[in-house]
């Protein structure tokens, strides 16, 4: 039996993705929405068995403050948050709060699905690789734990810029001009960035960009913007 699910997200775009995948499973989306500050005003309303809550940071302060106030008014309702890879601190903050599960971003659907199940069945769920990530930062504390660093620090700056173009929607024709490169460079660039990142789409990079914040983060110099038409 499906599901009854509310699928909330800082982007919208990623909230109806991860909800027509659900939808296609079985389950019974109430509702897919953004932003995922007013997460518990929709579940309050709604009262599903479980709520997705996308996060792109979850060590900024008073990021489970919908959580907690989920679990003090529909306390039947388990949350399980889906987010970038995070600190020890954000692992912990998001269970403190009252969330049944996390759930990393780039997680494939059936990863999703399983957590959930789990969730509705009142388990914890955890990758056991999160809980190993969290326990050697610990352990480790000098160690970068920012996604948003880490990639970046993979990319050339000329691929940064790429990255960035691409979650502004820019195509193959439009990141060219507004690089003043040739078509079938442009191709490269964007083709070396879905492989270092690890996905295999624009779109997956796009959602993996804006979930770790990297638009935010990345200082870059002022590039020429190509007029569309």
């Amino acid at each position: 039996m499906g599901v009854r699910l509310v699928v909330v997200d800082d982007h919208r775009l990623l909230a109806e993705a991860l909800a027509s995948a659900l939808r296609l499973r079985g389950h019974r989306v109430l509702a897919a929405t953004a932003p995922s500050a007013g997460a518990a005003e929709l579940v309050v309303r709604r009262t599903p068995e479980v709520c997705l809550l996308g996060t792109g940071d979850p060590t900024r302060p008073g990021a489970f403050e919908s959580i907690e106030r989920i679990k003090r008014e529909r306390p039947q309702v388990a949350v399980v948050v889906v987010g970038p890879v995070p600190s020890p601190h954000g692992i912990a903050a998001a269970f403190a709060a009252g969330a049944s599960g996390y759930v990393r971003q780039d997680e494939r659907i059936d990863g999703v699905e399983r957590a959930v199940l789990r969730a509705r069945a009142g388990e914890t769920a955890i990758a056991p690789q999160l809980l190993r990530r969290a326990f050697t930062e610990l352990l480790n504390p000098e160690e970068p734990s920012d996604e948003a660093t880490r990639i970046l620090r993979s990319l050339t700056r000329r691929e940064a810029e790429v990255l960035l173009r691409i979650t502004e929607g820019e195509n193959t024709r439009l990141i060219a001009a507004g690089m003043g490169v040739a078509q079938s460079t442009a191709r490269t660039h964007v083709q070396r960035v879905l492989t270092k990142l690890g996905v295999g789409t624009r779109l997956e990079a796009a959602a993996l960009a804006a979930r770790a914040g990297i638009v935010e983060r990345w200082e870059r110099p002022a590039v020429r913007r190509p007029t569309r038409p």
